[in-house]
């Protein structure tokens, strides 16, 4: 069973321009990417990459980051979903390369939303029903129907599958899938999942964002209502700590300058540093929130200095997860392994 999505173009065999000025030259590349605190000094032009000449384009969402980069290629470094940059490279000839930065990991038991009246209680109690999804591909589904099946044991072909928009009508899958026989896969493009939650239409959904129909005190609530305590769990057990984004380059300007990748990397890496040592500076406040020093250091002595990691290594259990999850859940057209995502020039890093 096969559900259409948009392909992106053809590898756009534009090269970045170089801009000199005192008798040094940088390539100038542009950057999208949302606003996130540990890019914030990125944008802001205060942790730069050698050799790089930067445009920030700061976003408010991932989906237009996403719909446009897919599409149309229009800069040159992008954050990606990573589930729909799995799907497009497994296809061969994707017009991107990634870099193992990953400036969003959210855990993902928070994202099942159940109505309270249907006796859902368990994840396996999720067999038999409607249940909505934003798009098939979209990652936090991906991870959250690979720990259904692997962790509780849910079948998804028990399911019928709902694709539409969370909030608003005419959504639509941007990736081509092969899905495995048996799921049953059904595109809503007339409404919308917290329309078909509010009706009764679907018993329950799966969305990174959280739908209009979840209130609180409201006829519809999490399956886990506990999520961190559950997520917690998990990632003792597994080691998984969802990769939800990653950065991308337009593959004719790393084509033409593989060296951009290493850079682009060290720059992002040195960004996060300096994002975790202030939060955990505790003479002022760094977020408006109290106690996010100590919280920090708590995060820190449970999980390491590095809570947040980039690079192979540090998230080995998470990307050959997600490998696993996307080809057993036919978001891949071949079972991806990690080499097949990053490219050489990131592989390995340099040591003294």
């Amino acid at each position: 069973m096969t559900s259409s999505g948009t392909k992106p173009t053809a590898s756009d065999a534009r090269g970045p321009q170089i801009v000199s000025s005192n008798g040094t030259a940088s390539v100038h590349l542009t950057l999208a990417v949302c606003d996130y605190e540990h890019v914030r000094e990125i944008t802001q032009g205060l942790v730069r990459a050698d050799g790089i000449a930067l445009t920030p384009l700061i976003f408010p969402s991932i989906e237009e980051i996403t719909f446009r980069f897919t599409r149309s290629l229009e800069w040159d470094v992008s954050e990606l979903s990573f589930g729909k940059y799995i799907s497009l490279t497994s296809q061969g000839d994707a017009p991107m390369v990634a870099i193992p930065v990953f400036p969003s990991r959210v855990h993902r038991h928070s994202a099942i939303y159940v109505r309270s009246d249907r006796g859902i209680k368990s994840a396996k109690d999720l067999e038999g029903r409607a249940v909505g999804i934003p798009e098939w591909a979209q990652t936090a589904g991906i991870y959250v129907r690979g720990f259904l099946a692997e962790d509780h044991g849910v079948d998804l072909a028990k399911i019928q599958w709902m694709q539409a928009g969370v909030n608003e009508p005419g959504r639509a899958e941007k990736v081509e899938l092969k899905l495995p026989a048996g799921i049953r896969y059904r595109p809503r493009p007339d409404t919308s999942l917290s329309a078909m939650l509010a009706s009764g239409e679907v018993d329950a959904v799966i969305s990174a964002r959280a739908p209009e129909a979840f209130a609180p005190g409201g006829a519809v609530v999490r399956l886990f209502p506990n999520y961190r305590a559950e997520e917690e769990r998990f990632f003792k057990k597994t080691g998984i700590f969802p990769i939800m984004h990653l950065i991308t380059i337009r593959r004719a300007a790393f084509e033409q300058h593989p060296w951009i990748a290493m850079n682009l990397f060290k720059m992002f890496d040195e960004a996060k540093r300096r994002c975790l040592s202030r939060l955990r500076d505790f003479t002022c406040a760094r977020i408006p929130l109290p106690w996010a020093a100590a919280i920090a250091d708590e995060i820190a002595a449970n999980y390491g200095p590095d809570p947040y990691p980039y690079g192979i290594e540090e998230s080995r259990p998470t990307l050959e997860a997600f490998c696993r999850y996307a080809h057993d859940q036919g978001v891949t057209h071949r079972r991806m392994t990690i080499d097949d995502l990053f490219p050489r020039e990131v592989r390995a890093m340099a040591r003294v």
